[in-house]
């Protein structure tokens, strides 16, 4: 399968508008206004009005925002970050579970409290002497202090102070940030006196809440601001807005996080040979071929989201999240396995939440003349469904053809953004229904009344017809669609209105 290429620099399916040059949209224009005449004859609702009425074009982007003073919140394993980002938040959007070491990347959110917003940072336990996964995770901790313009610092006040809470105030302190201390799990005014014991470490005044009841948050809110910034100080390094959102999705294991950290240059996130090591989606600013992007890196999605528990069914659900929240999804297919049913499933969710698609091969470097053809046929066989979709061969370990991402990405942009006239969608349609029409059924034949498309990314086309088409001439419509107008690399939806003409009299 060759990946698909439009036929001319601009989007598919956008002529020129000057009749001079492009004689043809006058006609088209002529054929559609004739068309949207014939219509007042039929039952219109109010929605069918306003659909037909609106304007051909989408709303102003908007303005991306600046650089949000930062806020990291660190603390050794289990002491409640997730939980008390998630207070601050106002919403459960950080993976939260009653066992240490649910969270593993550094992971930022915008948060507002009084009318200020802020980007505060959610990062993995850290501990001293370790190795592996685990060290991991604290560097990926420390690195979150280096770009944060303040600490939030979380100890447990029921355990009070522990040998690694003093290692995190030596980190602390060489960081010379701001920190504002937390004693956390503070439910009631009896344990207030625990949290008065942490006066000890050295760091000024405990601040007492429950991260899980909400009690003295607004208090530590107040703190931070004091001593936020009014602008981030460090290059606005989780800036919001501005590159194209790109989501990384696939099942487990087979290099997503891999492929962040190579496009990144630098261990952004962690990676295992763990399958599900990645929890909590990760966005990071990445540049290729001199461009940048804003890359998201999700959770591997499992068989069935209803199957899975605890941490991992909370990570499906924020992975859906973060793609219905990107323009264009990276699936990534393990090269070197068969395609499985999970890769097929991973496919449809990307069709299903309307974003535009990619399929990046990855691990090419490791497979053989056999297994390339044998994957061959495999993609012949199992993804007969997304045939325009634009495919990539890619070593996310070794950085192989990571270029070739680029072209790939502006392709299923371009025509998930794609809007085709109303007039030239008529006359087209106009064309294949003169050659292919609908098939008589019950001794009628429904005939299409008129087209227009009703939206971009993805593009939705409504037909208005005289009767009900049948999903077979639906999807002949959609594949017609294609071969004239392109839409390599975006999902396409048809859908018919039928309506009656009204009774005379």
């Amino acid at each position: 399968m060759t990946t698909p290429t439009p036929e001319q620099s601009g989007p598919p399916g956008r002529p020129d508008v000057d009749p001079d040059v492009n004689p043809d949209v006058d006609e088209s224009a002529h054929v559609a206004t004739g068309l949207r005449a014939g219509l007042a004859d039929y039952d219109l609702s109010d929605e069918d009005q306003a659909l037909l009425e609106q304007a051909e074009d989408g709303g102003p982007a908007a303005a991306p925002s600046g650089p949000l003073p930062v806020l990291a919140v660190i603390g050794r394993p289990n002491v409640g970050k997730s939980t008390l980002v998630n207070r601050v938040l106002g919403r459960r959007e950080a993976v939260v579970e009653d066992v240490p070491g649910v969270t593993r990347d550094r992971v930022a959110y915008e948060g507002e409290w009084t009318g200020r917003r802020f980007t505060i940072v959610d990062t993995g336990g850290w501990e001293r002497d370790v190795t592996g996964l685990h060290l991991r995770v604290a560097e990926q901790a420390e690195i979150a202090i280096e770009l944060a313009d303040a600490v939030m610092f979380v100890v447990d006040a029921t355990v009070g102070e522990t040998d690694t809470d003093v290692d995190v105030v030596k980190v602390l302190r060489r960081s010379g940030k701001p920190v504002v201390l937390v004693a956390n799990k503070v439910d009631d005014a009896r344990a207030e006196a625990d949290a008065a014991m942490l006066w000890s470490l050295g760091l000024g005044e405990p601040h007492p809440v429950s991260a899980l009841h909400g009690r003295g948050s607004g208090d530590l809110l107040d703190a931070c601001l004091a001593v936020l910034p009014e602008f981030s100080q460090v290059g606005g390094a989780y800036a919001e807005g501005g590159p194209r959102r790109v989501a990384l999705v696939g099942r487990p294991n087979v290099g997503k996080s891999s492929l962040l950290n190579k496009v990144v240059g630098s261990e952004r996130v962690v990676v295992d040979a763990v399958a599900g090591t990645t929890r909590d989606p990760v966005d990071e600013l990445v540049e290729i071929a001199g461009r940048t992007w804003r890359f998201v890196d999700t959770a591997g999605i499992r068989r069935r989201v209803h199957q899975t528990r605890g941490a991992d069914f909370y990570a499906s659900l924020r992975t859906q999240t973060a793609l219905e929240k990107a323009e264009v999804a990276v699936v990534l297919i393990d090269a070197g396995t068969p395609i499985s049913e999970q890769d097929i499933r991973v496919v449809q969710q990307v069709i299903d939440a309307g974003r535009a698609l990619v399929i990046a091969y990855n691990k090419w470097d490791t497979i053989d003349e056999e297994r390339r053809y044998y994957l061959e046929r495999e993609i012949e066989s199992e993804l007969v469904q997304v045939p325009w979709a634009p495919r990539v061969n890619i070593s996310a370990l070794t950085g192989r053809h990571l270029e070739k991402l680029v072209p790939a990405l502006d392709i299923a942009l371009e025509s998930w953004q794609t809007r085709v006239p109303t007039g030239r969608l008529n006359a087209f349609l106009g064309e294949m229904v003169a050659a292919h029409p609908h098939p008589v059924r019950g001794g009628k034949q429904p005939r299409i009344l008129f087209a227009t498309q009703a939206a971009t990314s993805p593009p939705r086309f409504v037909v208005f017809a005289s009767g009900f088409l049948e999903a077979g001439y639906r999807r002949f419509i959609e594949r017609r669609l294609r071969e004239t107008f392109g839409f390599a690399g975006t999902p396409i939806e048809v859908s018919v209105r039928v309506r009656e003409k009204r009774r005379k009299g």
